[in-house]
């Protein structure tokens, strides 16, 4: 199966990404020519990540038939000092929000997501740690 993606080169240091038909900008900082226009590409790197395993958690839980007030995905990325700049590890932090939420059912789903499911986070373990952590805040 293949996926591709384009860009196109805009100005300065903005590409415009043409996503299966969504549109995203991409731009260095003023410090580096561009304009912040958007996103650095590294950073799409976390959000990737995120997307990834917080619609596998997603997924597993509506299955598990837990039911959530909300839910969020922070991720974390340590980058080298030394040339080229690249994410050394990275953190999850899976936010959680609901009353009397199953803390068990929590921790397969995320899981199953790290071991199973989510092609982002198997690529990236190829490369770096990739740790995480559960966060529950009971809506009483």
């Amino acid at each position: 199966m293949k996926q591709d993606i384009s860009i196109s080169w805009k100005k300065g240091m903005a590409f415009e990404a043409d996503v299966n038909g969504h549109k995203l900008m991409l731009d260095a900082g003023d410090q580096h020519g561009g304009k912040d226009l958007g996103p650095r590409p590294k950073a799409l790197m976390l959000v990737a990540l995120a997307g990834c395993t917080g619609m596998d958690v997603v997924s597993i839980l509506t299955k598990m038939r837990v039911e959530l007030d909300n839910f969020d995905v922070k991720v974390e990325g340590e980058q080298s000092e030394e040339q080229p700049v690249h994410f050394i590890s990275m953190h999850i932090i899976y936010e959680f929000w609901g009353k009397d939420l199953p803390v068990d059912k929590l921790e397969k789903a995320i899981s199953l997501s790290h071991e199973r499911y989510c092609g982002v986070s198997a690529v990236y373990r190829k490369a770096m740690p990739v740790t995480h952590e559960l966060v529950l805040h009971d809506t009483k």
